[in-house]
């Protein structure tokens, strides 16, 4: 099968217009002193200075044409000649006290993953940069600095890292060789996450490194939420680059409800712009959801079909066969909603129901994104089940209950399993239900989407059919994982003298259809926090506009002590969901018996 063109799975790291922003930074310092508290509000005066400079250029050409059509080569030569001059000088006195020239300059990236002890730096963070390396997609130039509370010197950290280090399936020749380089650049430092001295010694640490480059710095907070300010503040005050880029990855939870988000994101906001945070959600990484504008976009039998005139219901399923192994007390104090529904679920939901971007910019996208979350009704607690897992005993093995767990009160009644119906009101999707389900302790691990069309009006075939109509249904599942796939379950006739129509597949299976491993939701994200590219993380507009569906319902739940269903560890959930969804003359599609 043909496969189209396309680049190099990495996209080009240019150091040079790293460098060329630099020396107007630079100079900028020398006549500019701003008196924010924010360290980098240089980087958005430099931005203005390039606009106002595009803007005199614009004059120019404005005023050329009243010049004497007799002059025009003697004047064009003479503004040539000054243009030239004023720029050479500008080179010579962009030089900075090391004596190179920002067209000689080079740039470097220095990663300091915060809280590099932790399960996920040690079981995501480190193998997704070593995973980025073994591509060739990191930047030339690059130091990788773990930094934490707990004691641990060099040597300490890497031989750490090394025991999650895997290679590629397909390029396994030069795997330890790899493994070797990679461990050199990975250093350590050990402090604490309030103290501004820890972090100015972590800043002499990196400057070591970073030898005299154009310094680019990105700070991974693999920590508590209760700690970000304090890392936040002490990093941008005392570790943050003079003259280069400084961004900063949030990892979830951004807060619990509306009001803990805001007072995050507002305390955020005391010491980096905006586009210096980039919320991460995972799964907006993974290939089946980035694929999903793809599928849509540039598929003429989709677009057509993508409105409430064709699809008769959107279903957005998460399962994990476990339970809260390890983590009861980080869980109790968010439950499945938070957890999964009010960030993973809704930013697909986001992505699938938005309208055409203007282009693939990352703000045109995140707009259309913010417009669908502004659309969608508040969820009512009636559109809403909850459950929670409880004992059993399958082949002679006991499963715990989520109450078992040593690390959770024994009268939690915290959701481990949520369904819900949601509404956009719009013209796209007036009274489609999208429905969500999100569960620990089921009888498998997906996450899909399933995309249920409309019944053939006055179906020729009925008769073939039954009375079963949702067999008949034509129905695109997108399997984000695992095993990652796209089907189109239509509608076929038996093979044979008679007329018997049975429900086949139309198969993308990825691993079968592609000989490359998938890379992990995390490198995709980690390149583009590298690069600047915003479009999969979360914007605080958007953020806001997430807690404003939830928050309500959350409260509900809690202030009227809501009791969740219980449902036997390893089995589908609650009885509930399907009442939830038969309200609405839907049938979950993860458990007919052609799932």
């Amino acid at each position: 099968m043909a496969t189209l063109p396309s680049t190099h799975c990495c996209r080009t790291y240019s150091s040079s217009s790293s460098a060329s922003y630099s020396s107007v930074h630079r100079s900028l310092q020398r006549v500019a002193v701003s008196p924010s508290p924010k360290r980098f509000v240089s980087a958005k005066v430099s931005l203005q200075s390039q606009s106002v400079s595009q803007q005199n250029v614009v004059s120019m050409q404005d005023v050329a044409p009243a010049v004497k059509p007799v002059e025009n080569e003697t004047a064009f030569k003479k503004l040539k000649d000054g243009l030239l001059s004023a720029t050479s000088g500008s080179v010579e006195e962009s030089k900075d006290a090391s004596g190179f020239s920002f067209e000689e300059s080079e740039s470097t990236v220095s990663i300091t993953v915060v809280g590099a002890s932790g399960d996920l730096a040690k079981k995501k963070i480190f193998p997704a940069l070593f995973a980025l390396y073994y591509e060739g997609c990191l930047p030339k130039h690059f130091t990788i600095c773990g930094y934490a509370r707990s004691k641990m010197t060099d040597a300490e950290l890497r031989t750490m890292v090394s025991k999650t280090l895997t290679c590629r399936i397909d390029q396994r020749e030069n795997c330890g060789e790899k493994m070797d380089q990679f461990l050199e650049r990975c250093f350590y430092h050990s402090g604490q996450y309030d103290s501004q001295d820890h972090f100015a010694q972590l800043d002499k640490k990196l400057k070591e490194h970073e030898a005299g480059r154009i310094p680019n710095r990105l700070f991974y907070l693999s920590i508590p939420p209760n700690i970000f300010i304090d890392a936040v503040r002490c990093a941008s005050l005392s570790a943050s680059s003079g003259n280069g880029w400084t961004r900063v990855i949030v990892e979830k939870p951004f807060g619990r409800d509306s009001e803990s988000s805001a007072a995050l994101t507002k305390a955020l906001k005391q010491y980096l712009e905006e586009d210096q945070i980039f919320r991460i959600d995972h799964y907006l990484g993974k290939e089946l959801v980035e694929n999903l504008s793809v599928l849509r976009f540039s598929n003429l039998i989709f677009e057509p079909l993508w409105s409430r005139q064709y699809i008769r219901n959107v279903q957005l399923i998460f399962s994990e066969d476990f339970g809260t192994e390890g983590r009861g007390g980080y869980f109790d104090n968010y439950g499945i909603i938070r957890d999964i529904m009010q960030n993973h679920l809704l930013q697909i939901l986001a992505l699938f129901a938005m309208e055409t971007p203007v282009s693939l910019d990352a703000e045109d996208i995140r707009n259309e994104k913010v417009k669908v979350l502004r659309s969608m009704r508040p969820l009512q607690l009636e559109n809403v089940v909850t459950g929670q897992y409880k004992s059993h005993v399958r082949g002679g093995i006991t499963y715990p209950a989520y109450t078992d767990d040593k690390t959770v009160p024994k009268d939690s009644l915290t959701p481990t399993f949520a369904a819900a119906a949601l509404f956009i009101d719009n013209a796209r999707w007036d009274g489609v239900p999208f429905l969500m389900k999100a569960g620990k302790a089921l009888h498998n691990k997906r996450a899909e989407i399933r995309v249920q069309f409309r019944h053939v009006p006055g179906n020729l075939y009925n008769r073939n059919i039954g009375t079963d109509l949702d067999r008949a249904t034509n129905e695109l599942v997108i399997r984000v994982q695992p095993d990652e796939a796209i089907f189109l379950k239509i509608n076929n006739k038996v093979p044979g003298l008679g007329m018997r129509l049975d429900r086949s597949n139309l198969n993308l299976h990825y691993a079968a259809r592609y000989s490359t491993e998938i890379p992990d939701a995390y490198e995709r994200l980690l390149l583009d926090a590298i690069e600047g590219e915003r479009r999969l993380f979360i914007r605080s507009d958007e953020l806001n506009a997430a807690w404003a569906l939830f928050t309500p319902l959350l409260k509900e739940i809690e202030e009227k002590k809501i009791i969740p269903e219980y449902y036997p560890y390893g089995s589908r959930g609650p009885v509930g969901a399907h009442y939830l969804a038969a309200r609405y003359k839907v049938r979950w599609g993860d458990v007919g018996v052609d799932q």
